[in-house]
């Protein structure tokens, strides 16, 4: 059981907000360290590992200048222009439409974003402006908690919705722990159970992000000087 002390560093290094590459490296040493592991081959297990996995890191480490040029040239606030001339749009209506939409993609195993290219780019400035645009100028402390939804949103569409289909890495995976455990587990099975997951993520996604519009205008009515309408 030693051998899982990683854990245990990955959930206190995240519960003490360290930087993740660096509670990523303490948690590898640590279960290297109990599996009597040197730092030599511990160097040389991540660099396969992460030559192995080079498919899943490059697209973003390719999309960053790309993202930065769009930037350079006005995307986030074309995207916040847009967003403001919707009449009924709310920052957390925006994230909502595509927690479902990325939900949706996930379920057909098609990748239609990432926090490099759709969060930061997109989705973050749409929901800001539509947040401004209802409730005025936004404090510093609104903008990190729309941010932090966006990048959930992300997460949320991602994760709890790609089991769902059998033809793609996470349920073949989970299909081999099985087997390799003795626990006779269909393959079709894990993908109908992910339905209900999916949709328990996109009702909680709903829940946070209805609970953030009322923050928004909870403080909005709060900051109005009295008397104004």
């Amino acid at each position: 059981m030693i051998k899982l002390i990683g854990i245990g560093v990955v959930a206190l290094g995240f519960a003490l907000r360290l930087n993740p590459l660096l509670v990523v490296l303490l948690a590898a040493s640590a279960t290297a360290w109990a599996a009597d592991i040197g730092p030599v081959e511990l160097l040389q297990l991540l660099g396969q590992y992460f030559i192995d996995n080079r498919f899943m890191t490059l697209p973003v480490v390719l999309l960053i200048p790309v993202a930065g040029v769009l930037e350079r040239y006005g995307l986030q606030e074309r995207a916040a222009t847009l967003i403001c001339r919707l009449r009924n749009a709310t920052a957390g209506r925006v994230m909502l439409l595509y927690q479902f939409l990325r939900e949706l993609a996930s379920t057909v195993g098609i990748k239609i974003g990432d926090h490099a290219s759709m969060i930061r780019p997109l989705i973050v400035p749409m929901a800001e402006g539509a947040a401004t645009a209802r409730c005025g100028e936004l404090s510093a402390e609104l903008r990190t908690r729309i941010r932090a939804h966006a990048a959930a949103s992300e997460n949320w569409g991602n994760f709890f919705a790609d089991d769902i289909i059998v033809a793609i890495g996470p349920v073949l995976l989970m299909k081999g722990v099985f087997d390799a455990a003795g626990v006779p587990v269909s393959i079709w099975a894990l993908g109908l159970w992910g339905i209900p997951t999916a949709l328990a993520a996109l009702g909680l996604g709903w829940w946070r992000f209805h609970r953030l519009d009322k923050l928004i205008e909870a403080q909005h009515l709060a900051a109005k000087p009295e008397g104004k309408p």
